[in-house]
């Protein structure tokens, strides 16, 4: 039996966990997500635990197994706790700034990059340098962030671009002009 799958999701004081037919509905202080899964997998909800079961050890049927509890466990962490993403902006005169709702940044372009957030995500400037990226929804956290991270990339070279909090980028030599 898969490891992951098997093991019970704890419903935290403030969560409501709802089932109908294989929809599942999870409320808590930070929003609430709906989400429909696969209905040959089994999602039993009781008291404050929630357990997944399958009916078989197909292949198919093992990876859903294991899919299904994390993304249900992602869930219920993300309406209780929350997530956030942070990134961090390398290179001289590259800033981000917070204007209203949006988020504006120069990263050597020559124009300012506009982005706007979905709604239930919200982005925080702490320093002109660093961008937060906060929301219920694991998923459209990580979107996020990569699409702010795919306006400038870390280049091997100097290393300038966005990159995530504590990514590690490989830097290459470069030539050596002789």
């Amino acid at each position: 039996m898969s490891r992951v799958g098997k093991k019970p999701i704890e419903i935290p004081a403030g969560v409501t966990v709802a089932l109908n037919n294989h929809t599942v509905t999870v409320k808590g202080p930070k929003g609430e997500l709906t989400r429909s899964f696969n209905p040959e997998i089994t999602i039993n909800v009781e008291e404050n635990v929630i357990n997944i079961t399958r009916p078989s050890d197909v292949k198919e049927h093992r990876a859903l197994h294991g899919t299904t509890r994390a993304v249900i466990a992602n869930m219920v962490e993300g309406v209780s706790k929350g997530f956030e993403r942070g990134l961090e902006l390398i290179g001289v005169g590259y800033r981000a700034q917070k204007q209203g709702n949006k988020l504006v940044l120069n990263v050597g372009y020559s124009h300012p990059v506009e982005i706007e957030p979905e709604t239930g995500l919200e982005i925080e400037v702490p320093s002109n340098t660093k961008v937060i990226v906060k929301g219920s929804d694991k998923e459209r956290v990580g979107a996020l962030a990569a699409n702010i991270r795919q306006v400038r990339p870390p280049e091997p070279y100097k290393g300038k671009g966005i990159r995530y909090e504590g990514e590690f980028v490989r830097r290459k030599e470069g030539k050596t002009g002789k």
